[in-house]
């Protein structure tokens, strides 16, 4: 039933698996129903809400989800593309293919005027803003500045496809002991609940160790990963796949999420991520060639 207000959803998980079944279940059942603009005439509308998703622990065991649409060789070839930046040069708006890579706008963050011109001022030079993270929080473990920014007010409201991702956000916080985590926040626009909210947060908590390592190595001193939270003005689950939406959530709601669920050093999953990566090693777009 359209209301007048878009439902807020707060989920706690402990692992990543566990947390892509909470939040499908919840927006699946108390989601806004609303039309988007990608919808064709014949497609149901969305179930849609803003949704604060906490991971306790986003290392924890089960972390891979058997189910999520995809498999362990997409998952590496996105994790790649987000913290290695292996397809950044498929970035040529200008020729028509793609306006960003999350990558790029987090590693190289450079706005420009018109982002589909060739010849578009560019008069800012790249930031590396992962970088300026790391060197901040060494400098300063409470700082609340430590974030990084994809958005470019004066190019993407202009664009068909702008980046969902728009922020990330972190922070160490110190135990009695004196021992560092690494807390982190990630914000998004819109999102894809079911085909792309577990390979999002698969590879950004990735990045957030890697983070955590950079700022231990810089400090020599040991940094975990914390918590991480995971913001969404807009989740969503299109309804143009309900019907393959369908079958698994009846799966979630007669069983445990630990029966779909892997943990990383399953010889399976171990197994297919390392020919991916090799292949990977070999030709970045081995993947997008269609396996």
């Amino acid at each position: 039933m359209l209301t007048a207000n878009i439902p807020v959803i707060t989920i706690t998980a402990g692992c990543l698996p566990e947390a892509w079944e909470k939040a499908v279940l919840a927006v699946w059942d108390n989601g806004l129903e609303i039309k988007t603009q990608y919808d064709k005439p014949e497609d149901k509308p969305s179930k849609d809400a803003t949704v604060v998703i906490t991971v306790a622990n986003p290392f924890a065991e089960p972390r891979i989800h058997k189910n999520f649409p995809g498999g362990p060789a997409e998952l590496e070839a996105y994790r790649q593309e987000v913290v290695n930046g292996i397809h950044d040069h498929w970035i040529d708006a200008a020729a028509g293919k793609w306006t960003y890579t999350y990558h790029e706008r987090l590693f190289a963050y450079c706005p420009v005027e018109n982002i589909r011109s060739a010849d578009s001022p560019k008069p800012f030079k790249k930031v590396d803003q992962i970088q300026y993270i790391i060197d901040s929080l060494a400098q300063t473990a409470h700082t609340r500045r430590a974030q990084a920014i994809t958005w470019m007010p004066t190019a993407d409201p202009q664009t068909d496809d702008p980046p969902c991702l728009q922020r990330i956000w972190c922070r160490l916080i110190a135990d009695e002991t004196g021992k560092l985590t690494l807390n982190m926040n990630t914000h998004w626009r819109s999102r894809d609940l079911y085909k792309a909210w577990f390979m999002n947060v698969y590879a950004l908590t990735d990045l957030q160790k890697i983070i955590a390592e950079a700022i231990s190595k810089k400090l020599n001193e040991p940094v975990t990963v914390g918590r991480y939270v995971d913001i969404s003005d807009s989740l969503h689950i299109y309804g143009s796949y309900f019907d393959e939406a369908v079958a698994e959530i009846e799966k979630m709601r007669q069983s445990p999420f630990g029966q779909r669920a892997w943990e990383s050093t399953h010889p399976a999953f171990e197994m297919m991520t390392k020919e991916a990566r090799e292949k990977l090693e070999q030709d970045p777009d081995w993947y997008a060639k269609g396996n």
